[in-house]
């Protein structure tokens, strides 16, 4: 589909003039897009790939399938860990959501050359939980993660921890602790802080007076920070398209609170699934996304809507 004329009124916005929806106006959210971590993990993968050498990466490198597909376009392989196992002397790519220590083991076993793309903020938080289990283990007390279970950060951590973690993905499941015993409580980085504190609120109710109870925030600020800013940018539209891959948490959590201020939002994976019919009556659309979706998708998205017949 070919995009029809727009003129920029600003950084941000274009100004509809196709024939079917004359005089709307697209705002491309500038606050969303790739975080620091994996802007960093795809920089690092497209200059091994300019080298011409084979480079594996260690599971979908972001949440977002049309740029995992761009990527193996450019020579990027992915992997999972069986496929791992069996891989020798050959150069693997770590993702931004970081990897338990038994994966660094694996490699230095088989010879693999590890490019690591962890990102930073990841890289404290498992040191920190790892010191944490280094210095009493889980006798006597739990180190409870906030995250989603079988999430590639949350596997992560535990790991740090031989895999005696407690994952509580909810404030409905902290009830499930022991409040009898010391609790130690961290977050995966992009979990919502509103429900951290309401866990730690909880908590802090509930824990025996001969139990005591130290909480970390660990949650990613750039990602925090994204959610008020997505509430206002989406009030401000008639309609908002959600751009993001459906296997994103983070993705997830952000398109919720566009739909909690305004219920005409809708989560697209790409600009074929944008139906015109959402766009009826509308003289405002804002296209916004998630950490792992990639400005270029958002502007296809914009593009198709300026290129729709009459």
């Amino acid at each position: 589909m070919v995009a029809g004329p727009v003129s920029r009124s600003d950084g941000n916005c274009l100004k509809k003039t196709s024939n079917r929806f004359p005089n709307m106006k697209i705002e491309i959210d500038q606050g969303s897009g790739f975080c620091f971590g994996v802007t960093r993990a795809i920089n690092k993968a497209e200059e091994e790939l300019k080298q011409g050498t084979t480079l594996y990466c260690l599971g979908d490198i972001v949440h977002n399938g049309k740029e995992c597909d761009r990527l193996k376009r450019l020579g990027l392989a992915t992997i999972d860990h069986d496929a791992f196992a069996q891989l020798h002397h050959a150069k693997v790519l770590l993702r931004a959501h970081g990897e338990p220590p038994a994966t660094y083991r694996q490699a230095r076993a088989n010879g693999i050359d590890i490019i690591d793309a962890t990102c930073p903020v990841v890289l404290h938080l498992q040191e920190r939980i790892k010191k944490e289990f280094q210095e009493g283990g889980t006798t006597g007390r739990q180190i409870v993660i906030f995250g989603k279970n079988g999430h590639a950060e949350v596997l992560g951590l535990v790991g740090q921890t031989d895999g005696t973690a407690i994952v509580i993905e909810s404030p409905e499941e902290v009830s499930k602790l022991d409040f009898n015993k010391d609790i130690c409580l961290y977050s995966q980085t992009t979990k919502p802080l509103d429900d951290f504190r309401k866990i730690v609120e909880y908590i802090q109710a509930h824990i025996s007076p001969t139990a005591t109870f130290r909480y970390y925030d660990t949650i990613c600020r750039q990602v925090a920070n994204r959610m008020p800013h997505i509430r206002d940018f989406a009030a401000r539209h008639d309609v908002v398209l959600f751009v993001c891959g459906k296997k994103s948490s983070n993705g997830r959590v952000l398109y919720d609170e566009c739909r909690n201020v305004n219920p005409r939002s809708y989560m697209v994976d790409a600009a074929n699934e944008i139906n015109p019919e959402w766009l009826k009556d509308c003289w405002s659309v804002g296209i916004c996304g998630a950490t792992s979706t990639p400005k270029w998708l958002m502007e296809e998205c914009a593009a198709a809507i300026n290129g729709m017949e009459a």
